[in-house]
């Protein structure tokens, strides 16, 4: 059995805006008209566990918010600036990636997405060229850190292991580690390839 690098994306190779790496709404209110609050409050609370597991779609669910709290922005154009808006990749990381899957080593995005998101990273942003796939969680069925998401991922990626998850979330590495995963937290301080060595050694 070989080891699988499962690695997440909000927080480690996707971190913010292109320019500053500040959150995608930092601007929100000044660019498009619409309090980030606002936003929370009729969107994301409401209606995003049911988006990011797949059981619903994000444009529709927007609209029907954006009817409500700014009627003159439409869903399309409000998904465009937030993705693109949410697009700072870490060369340094993904040249790691690289270099660990031309040695061999399987590399998976596992990450709580939406499809519309999943597909924008992958085309878009084109890591779909830097990756073995994407494992979301509206793809699952799933979110990070319920059990359903791991067992589901590790069926999706052929179900061996060992897997290994990089995650900015204690929370998430420890519920991978219940699932009997190895993980560790990305703190941006270690080598990728230096986290994938100690659990090849373990």
């Amino acid at each position: 059995m070989s080891l699988q690098l499962m690695l997440d994306v909000d927080g480690v190779l996707v971190t913010g805006r292109p320019g500053d790496g500040r959150p995608w709404a930092t601007s929100l209110a000044a660019d498009l008209g619409l309090e980030p609050e606002r936003l929370q409050e009729s969107f994301f609370r409401p209606h995003w566990q049911e988006i990011v597991t797949g059981r619903a779609e994000l444009e529709p669910a927007l609209a029907g918010s954006l009817a409500k709290i700014a009627p003159d922005l439409p869903a399309r154009d409000l998904m465009d600036y937030w993705f693109s808006r949410d697009s700072r990749i870490d060369a340094a990381l993904l040249d790691e990636v690289a270099s660990l899957r031309a040695g061999g080593l399987p590399v998976w995005l596992a990450t709580n997405q939406e499809h519309r998101r999943a597909a924008y990273l992958l085309e878009t942003l084109g890591l779909a060229a830097h990756v073995d796939g994407i494992l979301h969680s509206a793809r699952l069925g799933a979110m990070k850190p319920e059990p359903a998401f791991f067992a589901a991922a590790e069926a999706a990626a052929g179900g061996e292991g060992p897997f290994l998850l990089v995650d900015d979330s204690e929370r998430n590495v420890t519920a991978a580690r219940a699932a009997g995963w190895q993980a560790e937290v990305w703190t941006g301080e270690a080598r990728l390839a230096d986290l994938v060595a100690a659990a090849r050694a373990r």
